[in-house]
């Protein structure tokens, strides 16, 4: 992973290897800027002194986990990598419990705020809070690598399946999906759909096959409704019987696996919901922002040899891809969105009823909950030094999390190495 560097008016700089960063550092010439991404300050250079190139924003937004990659246009060398994991089914699950309360608390003979139904109005273009979520969080962290790095485009996967891509314009009749991307749009849609596992023995990291659940032969037509994924052991067992008598002795199995090819995908919902309104905003940042679909990352990353994940699918978005990419000790920044805390002052338990009041203040001792900090406890069962997020109280005694377990550790062995700004970094 590469160091941003910015110069000393704190203008974007090329990112560095990071043994030079070290040599900077070492030398007293530079100063640590920031810890996630890690950032460092150049203290005796400008931007006009300095030769800058271009670089790319790659983005494949998730449901629940977004990739997003920063490329070196003319060496073709990834500097940075993440993947940003969304906390937009949590927001739903806290909004069902809000109007739940409510409505019972309504129901019964108490104090409540009346309903408001139709004195409200939505805004153009409104998204439910749990889909904004996912919007903010891809263009906070595009702002942050504007400001971190000297960056001249976007991409972005704007359609995940795209089952009549053309390639060529003046394409006509059946060659119409008969591309250079012929066949991968409906191999990542049923891949998605069916967990990249057989239906039948539910095996992984093997060669699929796509498999007619009611087979050609039969009447069976090539409707993704009636496609899914088989290992060949299980496709070769099954050949053209139907799936009631190939699986007369696992009932649930067959059940299961008819109403989930009727199934709608909620995460690819979740992506259609939100990938214009996220183009749009994109556009607005004046940067050349360029789009690609599902398929068309999937046949990148083909080519390139690259395996799976959702770092190396946004460094695969789009046309741009060069023919050969520099991804040599590429480790992924694992971000989590965690929020700015909650305005609730009164917990109630799972009556409604109130149990606890939270104070208005956010801070003690000059800590916040979020804050990464370093722990230096000298004695006792957790003695030795830490690095984590706290979730603080208003006593002296935090809750330290680190990557392998959580405790309680006193104010005056922290140190404060990154303020809390909503997200979590591992």
């Amino acid at each position: 992973m590469y160091v941003f560097v910015l110069d000393k008016n704190k203008q974007p700089l090329d990112p560095c290897h990071p043994a030079r960063a070290r040599e900077l550092l070492k030398q007293e010439r530079a100063a640590v800027y920031k810890r996630y991404p890690f950032t460092i300050l150049i203290k005796d250079r400008k931007l006009e002194h300095s030769v800058t190139h271009l670089h790319r924003v790659k983005i494949d937004p998730g449901s629940k986990v977004t990739g997003m990659t920063v490329l070196q246009e003319n060496t073709a060398r990834c500097v940075f990598a993440c993947e940003i994991t969304h906390r937009g089914f949590q927001i739903r699950q806290s909004l069902l419990s809000r109007r739940q309360l409510r409505r019972s608390r309504r129901s019964r003979k108490t104090r409540y705020r009346k309903a408001r139904f139709l004195n409200r109005k939505r805004k153009g273009g409104w998204l439910p809070p749990s889909l904004q979520s996912r919007i903010e969080n891809i263009l906070t962290w595009v702002n942050r690598l504007c400001h971190l790095c000297p960056i001249s485009a976007i991409s972005q996967e704007l359609v995940k399946f795209d089952l009549q891509k053309l390639e060529q314009p003046e394409i006509q009749g059946v060659d119409y999906q008969r591309g250079e991307l012929f066949g991968f749009e409906v191999k990542q849609y049923l891949l998605v759909k069916w967990q990249h596992q057989c239906a039948y023995c539910g095996i992984k990291d093997v060669p699929l096959q796509i498999e007619h659940i009611v087979a050609r032969s039969c009447g069976g037509t090539n409707r993704v409704s009636n496609l899914t994924f088989a290992c060949q052991k299980c496709n070769q067992a099954k050949g053209n019987q139907l799936i009631a008598e190939f699986l007369k002795n696992k009932p649930e199995l067959l059940n299961r696996i008819l109403s989930q090819a009727k199934k709608p995908l909620i995460d690819a919902t979740v992506v259609n919901a939100t990938r214009w309104e996220l183009y749009r905003r994109l556009q607005k940042t004046d940067l050349s922002l360029e789009v690609g679909s599902g398929g068309r990352t999937k046949w990148n990353r083909a080519n390139q040899g690259i395996d799976k994940s959702h770092w190396a699918d946004s460094l695969c978005v789009g046309a741009s891809t060069p023919e050969k990419l520099i991804i040599k000790n590429i480790k992924p920044l694992l971000i989590s969105a965690k929020g700015h805390g909650t305005r609730q002052r009164c917990c109630p338990d799972k009556f409604g009823f109130p149990k606890a009041h939270a104070p208005s203040s956010k801070y003690f001792r000059g800590f916040t909950t979020g804050d990464i900090v370093k722990a230096n406890i000298p004695t006792g069962k957790f003695a030795g030094i830490y690095t984590g997020r706290i979730a603080i109280r208003f006593r002296p005694s935090f809750v330290l999390h680190t990557l392998e377990q959580k405790f309680d550790v006193h104010p005056k062995y922290l140190k404060t190495i990154h303020k809390a700004d909503g997200y979590e970094y591992k």
